[in-house]
């Protein structure tokens, strides 16, 4: 989970806001093992993206771009979302343009 004086949370904990863009966080239900898990998953595919940039092998990187996409679905930071009260998903979108804007102008 980020730093929270680094990247301030939603007061709901769904989301960490860099340079003004709300990021979908871990769904916090996943048990510490299955979440630390997909961390150690979603870490080793981020470093095969790297290796295969820099060996140039463009399927290596789609099959590695693929592992990080499947690891953060199964995080909760993509795909459906993890809550349950039918709010609608702002992952990605400016804070500014969101309900959150009066909370992060706040800050």
């Amino acid at each position: 989970m980020p730093s929270p004086a680094k990247y301030p949370s939603t007061p709901d904990g769904r989301y960490f806001v860099v340079k003004g863009r709300l990021w979908r966080m871990s769904n916090p239900h996943l048990p510490p093992e299955q979440r630390q898990a997909l961390v150690n998953r979603l870490m080793a595919a981020r470093r095969q993206v790297g290796l295969a940039l820099k060996a140039g092998d463009a399927g290596a990187e789609r099959a590695a771009r693929a592992a990080v996409d499947e690891a953060k679905r199964a995080l909760g930071e993509r795909g459906p979302v993890w809550w349950d009260d039918g709010a609608p998903d702002f992952n990605r979108k400016l804070v500014a343009n969101t309900p959150y804007a009066d909370w992060h102008a706040g800050l």
